[in-house]
């Protein structure tokens, strides 16, 4: 049976090789804290009701083509033409009617899954006035993974939750 002597030699290579095998190093926080404002401010854009083109701003939050998964109320859509025929739906039935909206982050926690990936899940308020003249506010939770898809972060696969009524 053959005995191992250890050189340095042995053992430098040893370590090399356990280095090269090691997680990389992980992204610093401020990385990450600027990814979080980038992809809240994405969000923020998209959800300014004071400007026209809200509809078409949702729309650009999805890529145009490939596989877009979207969960809510117990529902899956897993196509961008469907998802974005629910924001029509919504745009028609309740966004055009919702005065003084605007969008406000509650908690927010954002995930580098790699260079060209992230998670955002957070909680959410549309505070406005209702038709009726009321003070009215919307609000849910949302993890959304976003894929860099032509230099820009898009929702590839979502789900969102509103608290119970």
């Amino acid at each position: 049976m053959p005995v191992w002597k250890v050189t340095p030699m042995l053992t430098m290579v040893i370590l090399g090789a356990a280095a090269g095998c090691a997680a990389p190093p992980s992204r610093g926080a401020q990385n990450d804290a600027a990814l979080a404002d980038t992809l809240k401010a994405r969000i923020e854009d998209a959800y300014d009701f004071s400007r026209p083109g809200v509809v078409e701003r949702m729309n650009a939050l999805y890529p145009d083509t490939g596989r877009v998964i979207s969960a809510s109320g117990g529902q899956i859509i897993a196509s961008a033409d469907s998802i974005r025929a629910g924001i029509a739906d919504f745009w028609k039935s309740a966004g055009q009617n919702m005065r003084d909206a605007k969008w406000e982050w509650g908690e927010v926690h954002v995930d580098r899954l790699s260079d060209d990936t992230a998670v955002l899940t957070a909680t959410w308020s549309i505070p406005h006035i209702a038709p009726t003249g009321r003070p009215h506010v919307i609000r849910g939770a949302w993890t959304a993974v976003f894929r860099r898809i032509a230099g820009k972060g898009m929702m590839v696969v979502e789900h969102l939750s509103v608290p119970p009524v």
